[in-house]
Parts: C-alpha cells; structure tokens; sequence
C-alpha cells in the first residue's frame, strides 16, 4: 500500500519537436526534458482514421485500456455513456487511494476520491471538497470563456485565494513573469493557469499521500494548434502574420520552458513511480484555417428561432444543445444545416450530429468572418462579427504519433516502442497489483 504513482497528462505535446529545442542548446543536460528524452522513452501510437485523431478519445483509451473501436467514445463529455471502470475505480477497488486533477473526458465514479477535479468541458462531479467545487468551477468558466479573455470578478477573486493556498514560493518568480508577458503575449494566460493546476496537484498530493494521481494540462495543445508557424524550428512555408504573433515571439519555446521547470518537479520526486504521456501529438498544419466560436450559444439560438432545453458548449468550436424530444432535434438539425455564410456561400455548421435528443454542432466555416459576412435566416441578415468571437489561424494538425515516458522502477512492464495508448492503462494496472 506504499506504491505510488503519478499519472503526467500532458495533451498533444510533440517530443520530436522538444529533441529539435534540445539539440539547439535550448535545454542543457540538467533539464527535465534531456532526462526524459534520454530515459525509458517510447513513442505510442494510437488511430489510423484522421477523425478518430482526439484527444478525448485517445485519453479514454488510456484510462480504460481499450482502443476506440471498443469503447466507442467519440466526443468530449461522453464518457458518461461508458459504463465499464476505468483505471481509476479499478485501482481503487484494489484498496488503493486515488486522486485526479482535470483528466479529460474522464467520469468521477470514484467512491472516496483523494481529490477530483473534472475537467472543464465533462459534466461530472467534483469530489465535493470547498476547493473541489470552487475550483471545478471556475477552471470550468475560464477555459471555456479563454477565446473571449472573459473572467469573471468573483473568479478573479477565487484565483487570487488559489494563489495563496497554493502558489509554491518557488514559482511565484513564474506567476510575475507570465501575468507580466500576458499582456502583449496572451497564450501566457494558459500557461499561468497549467502552473497553477500544477501547484494544486503538488499541494494534493502531498497533503494527501495518495496511491496514484493523475494530473492533466492543456496549455501545451492549445499552443500549439494556434502558433506553431511561429516555432523557430517548424519548417512549414505558411507564417502567422505579425497581427497574429509577433515575429520576434516564439511560444512553442515559452510552453517547453514552463513544462521542463514544471517537470523537473515530478523526476525529483522521492519513491513515486511517474508516467509522462501525451496521447497523441500534433505537428504543423498544411494549410490557413479560421477558427471561430460562438460568442453566446444560448442567445445565438434563440436569434434563430430555435427552441432547446439546454447548450453545453465543448472545445473550441463545438457544442451540445439538448431538446425535449427527437423532433425538436430534428427541426433544428434542419434549420442549422441550411444557414450558409455570405457572400462565401459556406456552412455555418458543417458538422451536426443527431444523437436522438441532442445536437452535436460544430462551427466548421474555415474563412476569415469580415464585416460583411451574413447569414439570412427567416428573411433577416445576421451579421457574424456580432455573434462570433475569433480563436485562431489552425497552425496544428493531430498526428497519431504519442509519446510516454516511464520510470526506472516501471521499466519492466512498460510497453514496447510503437504500442497503442491503450497500454499504459496496463502499466499502471500492473503497478497496482
């Protein structure tokens, strides 16, 4: 009962890219990221269809074991609909002590959680806890709300408490630096926010001494899809404009610096075994794509006419609207399908899934919305710039190439190289015994 194991969740980050940084100089032999490269590590593999390529399906491949063919979760925040256990109650059924810091697309089933922090876009329950519920919410408000830097003053207030409670003295230098560079470079924002969980889980665990911990963050992805055209290594001819990202910028680089200081922290660590994943990863996009979200999804609906019970706004430009019958549904899949955007005569909402009662709508219009962009809905111009807020230029594509590195007490029942995600569920099983 003395086993301990620290689960790294960190989405989508491209390690070849990170041995490209490495190899110019940019992280010395002492670093974290050459102690990894030069570790127990492996490259995972995971789907072959491009559309199976999420990261909420390879993370619920790692936390069941199963590829998706077999689990058969294909969105964000349906896992709910998955009924087998995943590596947390399993591990907890052992007798074990488990607790989770913002696991994508994973449910809290978990009898007595150490800890549970739900990741912002799955509807499932925290573990209860004052910090459990305050901080379930306002992670929540916040990334959902990142596209439009929209935080609200009593969340402002609860980040100001986190940093109090949590905030190791060792990264208040860190906190300064990132709040300061925010203000000219904003994806600095995220990376504040991954230091932050990082600082939470660190306090937790030790406060807690549980078994086995997992730990999720995101900002890396995030990054990546919006600015690597910016990396000093990426060889792609396409280039964000200076309006986009200053020339001079290079936050790939910003997001490894963080991520090496973060994770030095882990290999320090004393008698805790530590897995570091990525799920998949990404490499630089072949072509300009606009993404956009919906400022409002409730008020842009109800703009159209459309009746719903309830929007569940997912990952950038994704949603859920749920309706009172199959009917509903079908009517608004109807109308949705029709909207086409002007003068380009492109659909609003390219993909529109009926699950029976539920939409599952994504914004796909891959054009720059001007000024002049409409759409006439009901013999009425809506024009989008009012209705839409702009994410980003895709600068990243999914690779099914992942990475994962395990540690010298794991290295006899870690995977072979080019194994499928779904293996490191049978590490951590294993561990577990």
């Amino acid at each position: 009962m003395n086993r301990k194991l620290i689960l790294f969740e960190l989405n989508e980050i491209n390690f070849d890219v990170v041995q490209e940084y490495v190899s110019l100089g940019k992280f010395k032999k002492n670093s974290a990221f050459f102690k990894i490269l030069s570790g127990n590590f492996i490259k995972t593999s995971s789907e072959d269809s491009y559309e199976e390529l999420e990261p909420w399906i390879q993370w619920v491949s790692v936390h069941t074991g199963q590829r998706y063919k077999d689990h058969k979760v294909f969105r964000l925040g349906e896992i709910e609909s998955y009924h087998e256990p995943q590596i947390f109650e399993k591990i907890e059924k052992k007798g074990y002590s488990v607790g989770c810091i913002s696991p994508m697309n994973a449910a809290n089933r978990l009898d007595h959680p150490a800890y549970f922090i739900p990741d912002p876009w799955t509807n499932t329950k925290s573990d209860g806890s004052f910090w459990g519920v305050t901080l379930s919410s306002v992670i929540k408000q916040v990334v959902n709300d990142n596209s439009q830097s929209k935080i609200t003053k009593k969340n402002y207030f609860y980040i100001g408490m986190a940093l109090l409670r949590f905030a190791r003295p060792i990264n208040y230098k860190k906190y300064i630096q990132l709040a300061v560079r925010s203000v000219k470079y904003s994806w600095n924002k995220a990376l504040f926010l991954d230091l932050l969980l990082h600082d939470i889980h660190c306090s937790f665990f030790e406060r807690h001494g549980n078994n086995f911990s997992t730990i999720f963050l995101n900002a890396g992805a995030h990054i990546q899809h919006h600015y690597f055209f910016n990396s000093i290594v990426c060889r792609s001819a396409l280039k964000n404009s200076p309006s986009y990202a200053p020339p001079e910028a290079d936050p790939i680089f910003d997001m490894l610096e963080l991520y090496d200081h973060i994770l030095s922290s882990y290999l320090e660590m004393n008698e805790v075994e530590l897995i570091i994943a990525t799920g998949l990863s990404q490499k630089p996009y072949d072509r300009k794509k606009f993404y956009y979200r919906l400022k409002n999804h409730d008020n842009f609906m109800c703009q159209l006419g459309i009746k719903f019970d309830r929007i569940q706004p997912r990952m950038t430009r994704d949603f859920l609207v749920e309706f009172n019958s199959p009917i509903s549904a079908k009517l608004a899949e109807d109308a949705l399908s029709k909207i086409l955007v002007l003068p380009d005569g492109l659909p609003l909402f390219g993909k529109i899934e009926n699950l029976g009662k539920d939409l599952f709508v994504t914004l796909t219009f891959p054009n720059e919305i001007t000024k002049d962009c409409y759409i006439s809905f009901n013999h009425q111009k809506i024009f989008l710039i009012h209705d839409l807020v702009f994410v980003a230029i895709k600068n990243g594509m999914h690779s099914d190439v992942g990475y994962a590195f395990f540690s010298p007490g794991l290295q006899n029942i870690a995977p072979k190289q080019g194994s499928h995600v779904k293996s490191i569920f049978d590490v951590i099983d294993q561990y577990f015994q």
